[in-house]
């Protein structure tokens, strides 16, 4: 059993003061995940630090230059069903609605849904080797069954991906996560905060030791004329994405001037390929063009005994979603598809 000790506070201050220290305090606010590492031992905390009272990180809110403003403690349920998001921001709703369970959007948080773990079979049976939970241990997933795993960006330490649908958005809409530590406050583009394995797979982001999110601003482009998000999974619910895909799409006259894609499933964090983006700028948004893009996307990927599949999966969904994203009618939440 995790002995540990329970303290709420109410301000972004007192928490970085909670947890900037030797002593392995750990911040919960919806709980989705932390609870699940904790139950199996995965992680240890000596003291959860409850987050839920600091109001300013509730809220979704239009600042002056345009940009939105997601708390961090808002809830996915929540900032999916938000007016301004499903207004400006329909790929972000879209996402969000794809994963999980409505009881666990209610429950979950934008902050937290950043930094969740891995679902990769081998990190929670604590009896196989992980490089992730257990630093030099190796990586059981490699040699072993593989299905859900990486094909791109993985390194020999580790292959295991990362699980959110609603950073794959975030990701492809070029969005920045508001920081609080010890040395202050400062910004991190989202490209930037998630990590890949290399050769220290058990940090899954950049955040230093002692800072909390404690909000995420979109930029006022939201692509919410042409946009998709498509995942691809064994189940139709309760089930991680083998492959998902964002895209978004500035198009005028037929053409394409600016374009998004964005993958999950696949790596270590949200996966983006600039060049095939730029691939795309000033042509037509046709399945030929949209191909071509997918093949630079999936360069150098790499499968594995149970999940080569994916390279190809990945290449067809992209090519699908970016045609979904022509046709928005029928990707706002509640819409019905256009005839």
């Amino acid at each position: 059993m995790n002995n540990f000790s329970y303290t709420k506070v109410s301000t972004a201050d007192h928490a970085v003061l909670e947890i900037n220290g030797d002593i392995p305090n750990k911040i919960v606010a919806g709980g989705t995940n932390i609870n699940d590492l904790l139950k199996y031992f995965i992680t240890k905390a000596d003291k959860l630090v409850d987050i839920n009272p600091i109001i300013e990180n509730n809220s979704i809110i239009r600042l002056d230059n345009g940009d939105v403003r997601l708390g961090a403690l808002h809830t996915n349920a929540a900032t999916a069903y938000d007016p301004i998001i499903e207004e400006r921001y329909p790929l972000l709703s879209k996402a969000i609605l794809a994963g999980a369970s409505a009881q666990i959007r209610n429950m979950a948080t934008n902050g937290g849904n950043l930094m969740q773990r891995t679902r990769c079979y081998y990190f929670y049976d604590t009896s196989t080797p992980c490089n992730k939970r257990d630093p030099g241990s190796g990586c059981s997933a490699i040699k072993g069954y593989n299905r859900i795993h990486a094909i791109l960006g993985q390194s020999e330490n580790c292959i295991a991906v990362f699980p959110s649908d609603m950073c794959v958005a975030l990701a492809a809409l070029d969005a920045k996560v508001n920081l609080n530590g010890p040395e202050g406050e400062r910004v991190l583009a989202f490209a930037e905060f998630h990590r890949l394995a290399g050769d220290t797979p058990n940090i899954d982001n950049n955040l230093k030791h002692g800072e909390i999110i404690t909000s995420i601003d979109l930029p006022e482009k939201g692509f919410e004329k042409n946009y998709s998000y498509l995942e691809i999974r064994d189940r139709s619910s309760y089930s991680f994405a083998l492959v998902s895909v964002a895209s978004g799409f500035d198009i005028q006259n037929g053409i394409i001037k600016e374009a998004r894609i964005a993958l999950g499933g696949v790596a270590h964090k949200p996966w983006r390929v600039k060049e095939a983006e730029d691939f795309l700028k000033d042509k037509e948004p046709n399945r030929e063009n949209f191909s071509q893009a997918a093949h630079i996307i999936l360069e150098g990927a790499k499968g594995y005994e149970h999940n080569s599949f994916k390279i190809e999966l990945a290449k067809r969904a992209i090519v699908r979603n970016c045609l979904m994203a022509l046709m928005p009618d029928s990707q706002r939440p509640g819409a019905k598809p256009s005839l």
